[in-house]
């Protein structure tokens, strides 16, 4: 009987302890997946951005080339340093914030965000493929998480010389019905260009920024770029 009281009572502090372990393993996953930070390694438009902040205050010196090598880190440690923020050396929210660097998220697939959505895709790929058009979606909503532009889907669309239905009258145009369920499938996740944050139709542009973007891939009479 002995025998059997302690048998249970390993296997109880044996199920204890995987219990515990799990919990923190999951506690320290999520933990780690609340953002993505920039760190030594990273690269892209955010790196750029946080380098052009610190090189505004005097911080960074060397060449803006959206690397996060040591120079970053340690201009990154001075600016946490100046403003009292924990010296990581690691960009995380409060530091972004701090250096005037905010990323918005993509907005539920609500009636109205349907409908705001459904306008611009529709003044801007009326008659492309229909892939095309949840592409053109996704390219707007990729600018939301972009420190580039606005944080929000309306800050997005409206954002000063950034789309010409805005300017010809076509955004306010009838809705095409097939830019409603773009609309929601771009708002539900589907994002045909892979995370691009430009788009062109080369027979219609002949802005150089726009042809020095690389190209993705191409839907149609668009072009899709990063």
């Amino acid at each position: 009987m002995s025998y059997l009281k302690n048998f249970f009572k390993t296997c109880a502090i044996l199920f204890l302890i995987i219990a515990v372990i799990t919990l923190t393993a999951r506690a320290f996953t999520d933990r780690n997946n609340i953002s993505a930070l920039s760190s030594v390694g990273s690269r892209g438009s955010e790196v750029k951005a946080i380098q052009e902040k610190l090189a505004e205050r005097g911080l960074f010196h060397d060449d803006i080339t959206g690397y996060y090598g040591e120079k970053t880190r340690q201009a990154v440690l001075r600016f946490q340093k100046q403003q009292g923020i924990a010296q990581t050396g690691t960009a995380g929210p409060l530091t972004l914030r701090a250096l005037g660097i905010t990323v918005g998220s993509v907005p539920p697939a609500t009636e109205s965000n349907v409908y705001l959505l459904a306008r611009i895709i529709s003044a801007e790929s009326r008659g492309e493929p229909y892939t095309g058009q949840v592409a053109v979606g996704a390219v707007i909503l990729n600018r939301i998480e972009h420190p580039s532009f606005p944080d929000t889907l309306s800050g997005v669309i409206y954002q000063n010389g950034a789309f010409t239905a805005i300017v010809d009258g076509q955004f306010n145009e009838p809705v095409a019905d097939s830019a409603y369920s773009a609309a929601r499938d771009a708002l539900n996740g589907w994002d045909p260009t892979g995370g691009c944050i430009y788009y062109y139709n080369p027979e219609k542009t002949s802005n150089k920024f726009m042809w020095s973007r690389p190209t993705v891939l191409t839907i149609g009479s668009h072009r899709f770029c990063t």
